[in-house]
């Protein structure tokens, strides 16, 4: 990894050293950059976001209580402030700046090709993330840090605030994304280009899009001229290992200065003290946030300077009137007076929950209230043993398994100890992958009941990535626990002759081994109300394919490539009352579970319960499901 301050730089810039703020902030800026400027592609507010991370640091800095924990904290509070911004585009919806007026170096794929010097399969790849969906983009920031060293993923899971397996299932999607944006890349730079795909792509502007990826992509798929693109794509984990972070672009750290733009002069208001900058003899006084073209017109700051008066003001709690003089020639020069503050300043909110201030009251009435004639609806779980719910770390976990009427659940593990269900709700434990074949494990899953599910995702890196020899291996050791056995859960292609699934099968017979019931997951992309047959029809398809029982272990609606990532509440109880129904009816489908119980956080679009006794529409229609 890159040479970065220790925790003893750490614990000084918390205590108010100025020199060690100023180390502090100069290592792990480039970190902070890389990590914006991938996810905020191509965009003007890539230096607001990096100044509006390190000021939020600079402010909370004193609060930190695990110095050793400084870099996650630190990627944490970068990845919620690209989030932010993501949010405000989509608001307020701001296309890119036009390559006519954006600054030289803006274009943080061609810093990255230019400063790297990366050629090759190296630059196809920097190129395709051009072509990213926006979730992905902030994902592959993080995972592009991963593979060159930079971070490890136990940060990346802290980041995103999701599990370690849902993180894995995440990143494996956003590489399968790449790797067909890297294809596109490929055939639109084919020399000699391809007359069909020319003529394709007579309509489009040029600029990446997922509706131009899924076209160009689909076209390559099916073109003799340029199937060949999907040949000899080397991982892209192996072209990233070792690549070094994309060195500031002068714009942003030019001669030691680090831009502070008026909307964040006025920003800098830690506990009340007010930042004027002088350029050119006059005075600009930044009030609000709407002066962003002050960055554009030379506001500079010394970093040393930048960082003093903030560890003075945020750090140790005092009040700062910031004066900067702009001089041509040479670099500016900052005086700084700081007024002492008796109490500290309060530490910035870390969540997005509303002050009880903000919330408006309801205004006093004399008028009696009228009663009512309807009584309020209640929605009775149906209790099934057929369905079930996958189920991560969530407080509130047993009260809204016996909330929702599941007859099962499983967590992607051989114990439910740290997440007890109710007692008359089965638990029904994993043996992951390669890993867990051991002696341990093993004992642990036996105690658990009478049923095991094998491998989960085996032809997915990023899951449990086991060949299929590896997988037929390991088999007879998960025979043995003498449990009834269910198939390695394929992520896809199921019902696929030759696929992942159907060799492991085939092996298993040759072999003698084992299978009671296949397992499986589905994910669909289409919201509409085909969606369910699509769903049904797979799983017909697997069954007339093995003969065997059914456990669904992971289904829902996702678009893993495209915009809207995930349906709307109306489309996914229109696809639960569905599908649950469809099942219900079917014989040979032993049990089902939906992707996943929480809907908090990362999964809020998708899961069934945000607490306990508080399901999503969603949520409630499978409670009514069974």
């Amino acid at each position: 990894m890159a040479q970065q301050p220790d925790i003893a730089v750490v614990i000084a810039a918390r205590d108010g050293d100025p020199v060690a703020v100023d180390r502090l902030v100069a290592g792990y800026l480039p970190l902070v950059y890389t990590i914006v400027g991938r996810a905020l592609e191509g965009h003007a507010d890539v230096d607001d976001v990096v100044q509006d991370v390190m000021l939020r640091v600079l402010r909370n800095l004193g609060d930190l209580r695990e110095p050793e924990a400084f870099r996650s904290w630190l990627v944490a509070i970068t990845v919620r402030q690209v989030r932010e911004r993501f949010r405000a585009r989509r608001g307020a919806p701001e296309a890119l700046v036009h390559e006519d007026v954006r600054d030289p170096g803006a274009d943080f794929t061609d810093l990255a090709i230019t400063r790297l010097e990366l050629s090759g399969q190296r630059r196809e790849t920097a190129e395709a993330t051009r072509w990213l969906d926006e979730d992905n983009r902030e994902l592959l920031s993080l995972w592009w840090l991963e593979a060159s060293g930079e971070l490890t993923r136990d940060e990346i899971v802290e980041a995103t605030e999701v599990t370690r397996q849902h993180a894995a299932v995440r990143i494996q999607r956003m590489k399968g994304q790449l790797e067909t944006a890297r294809v596109v890349v490929r055939a639109l730079a084919a020399a000699p280009p391809c007359p069909d795909l020319q003529l394709l792509t007579a309509d489009w502007n040029g600029r990446p899009s997922p509706l131009w990826r899924k076209r160009i992509a689909r076209h390559t798929r099916e073109c003799r001229h340029c199937a060949p693109a999907w040949n000899g794509l080397v991982a892209a984990e192996r072209l990233l290992a070792g690549m070094a972070l994309v060195p500031l672009p002068a714009g942003l750290l030019g001669k030691g200065v680090l831009p502070l733009g008026a909307a964040k002069l006025a920003g800098v208001k830690a506990g009340g003290g007010l930042v004027s900058a002088k350029a050119g003899g006059g005075v600009a006084a930044a009030k609000g946030s709407g002066a962003h073209l002050a960055a554009k017109v030379g506001f500079s700051l010394s970093r040393k300077v930048l960082t003093a008066a903030l560890s003075t003001t945020a750090v140790a709690g005092g009040t700062a009137a910031v004066v900067v003089t702009q001089k041509s020639d040479p670099p500016p020069v900052t005086t700084a007076a700081v007024v002492a503050r008796t109490t500290p300043p309060r530490p910035a909110p870390t969540s997005a929950r509303p002050s009880p201030s903000a919330t408006p009251k309801p205004k006093p009435t004399s008028a009696k209230p009228k009663p009512t004639t309807k009584a309020p609806v209640v929605i009775t779980a149906k209790a099934s043993k057929k369905k079930g719910v996958g189920v991560w770390e969530f407080a509130d976990a047993k009260p809204a398994l016996d909330d929702v009427g599941a007859g099962w659940y499983y967590n992607w593990s051989s114990t439910n100890r740290t997440m007890p269900g109710p007692a008359d709700v089965e638990f029904v434990p994993m043996i992951w992958g390669k890993a867990n074949v051991t002696a341990a494990t093993l004992a642990e899953a036996k105690k658990e009941g009478d049923e095991l599910l094998g491998f989960n995702e085996p032809d997915m890196d990023g899951q449990a990535k086991m060949s299929v020899d590896e997988a037929l291996a390991a088999w007879p050791r998960l025979e043995a626990n003498g449990q009834r056995l269910g198939s390695p859960a394929v992520a896809y292609g199921g019902d696929t002759p030759g696929g992942w699934l159907d060799r492991f099968m085939t092996g298993a017979k040759q072999k003698g081994y084992r299978v009671d019931f296949i397992t499986l997951h589905w994910y669909g992309s289409d919201f509409s109300a085909a969606a369910v047959d699509q769903f049904l029809g797979y799983v017909d398809a697997v069954h007339k394919r093995y003969n065997k029982p059914i456990w669904v272990t992971e289904y829902g609606l996702m678009n893993f490539g495209g915009t809207p990532k995930y349906p709307t509440q109306a489309q996914l109880v229109t696809f639960i009352n569905g599908s649950t129904k469809g099942m219900q009816k079917r014989s040979y489908v032993e049990r089902y579970a939906w992707f996943g119980l929480p809907a908090v956080g990362d999964s809020v679009d998708f899961g069934l319960y945000k607490d306990g006794d508080s399901p999503t529409e969603a949520g409630k229609a499978y409670k009514a499901a069974g």
